[in-house]
């Protein structure tokens, strides 16, 4: 790794983390902050819900969902975090380094003393180190504001924590798969529509693997590898979706240094 590349990587990525942080944080506030009105009022819903079709409520991540409880009404909030949270693992993913490429300086990086393996490891742990401060800031939100909110109300706070600890391979799914996917494409010139198209793209499966009950369908998005209902009702993680996403996880980032090591970097000519 090199020290300095990491510090450039990490100040270049710095407004973009805090930016991803004030909105996660403003979501969960948001939210979080109208759950004592909504509560008394909840059973009603649940009542209310019950009555739509069982695709619907599966579509949505409702199956299932008290949400006059304290997490379960989290993990309705959870999943538009799950969301921010995913876009932004991609972005960082997918501009790891095509940055370099689209604006044509990448030559300019590999003429310095340093192996490709040292750049992308410094890439790739500056983008860690980003998302690490807005997974604490979703941490810190969360319990603040659970705590502030709950009306009074009890909830489980090793589930709540079960929760929390699910961001970190969620992120890294998404960032070493938006990785190995700009390597595999020509030229990457916005990660934007990539990103985005990643992260709502992966939502949307999700919701037709509830509508359609297809296990295939599951396979493929870590949105229902860590879904909230299934941790609050189960108390623990699907194992062996989860071990599917570290292993998606391990083999994108060999195939992306085994890519990069190899790949022909534009040049300004």
């Amino acid at each position: 790794m090199s020290a300095n590349m990491y510090k450039f990587e990490f100040r270049a990525r710095l407004k973009s983390v805090l930016t991803w942080s004030l909105a996660v944080m403003a979501i969960a506030l948001v939210y979080l902050s109208i759950y004592p009105s909504f509560a008394g009022q909840a059973a009603l819903l649940n009542e209310t819900m019950a009555k739509f079709p069982p695709e619907f409520r599966a579509a949505f991540g409702l199956n299932g969902m008290d949400l006059s409880a304290v997490l379960g009404y989290f993990s309705f909030v959870f999943l538009f975090i799950q969301i921010c949270l995913a876009i932004q693992a991609g972005n960082y993913g997918f501009g790891l380094v095509s940055v370099e490429e689209s604006e044509l300086t990448a030559d300019f990086l590999l003429s310095k003393p340093v192996s490709r393996v040292q750049i992308l490891t410094s890439k790739v742990l500056a983008a860690l180190t980003s998302l690490t401060i807005t997974n604490i800031v979703v941490w810190i939100s969360s319990f603040v504001f659970i705590n502030l909110f709950r009306d009074g109300r009890q909830y489980d706070g090793h589930i709540l924590l079960l929760l929390l600890l699910s961001i970190v391979i969620f992120q890294l799914f998404f960032l070493s798969v938006g990785l190995v996917v700009s390597l595999l494409v020509k030229r990457v010139r916005s990660v934007t529509p990539y990103s985005l198209g990643l992260g709502f793209g992966m939502y949307i499966l999700n919701a037709f693997s509830g509508m359609l009950g297809d296990a295939k369908l599951e396979l493929i998005t870590p949105f229902k590898h860590f879904d909230p209902n299934y941790i609050i009702q189960h108390g623990a993680y699907d194992l062996p979706l989860v071990l599917f996403d570290i292993a998606v996880i391990l083999i994108s980032l060999a195939v992306s240094y085994w890519l990069y090591v190899r790949r022909d970097i534009p040049a300004v000519v």
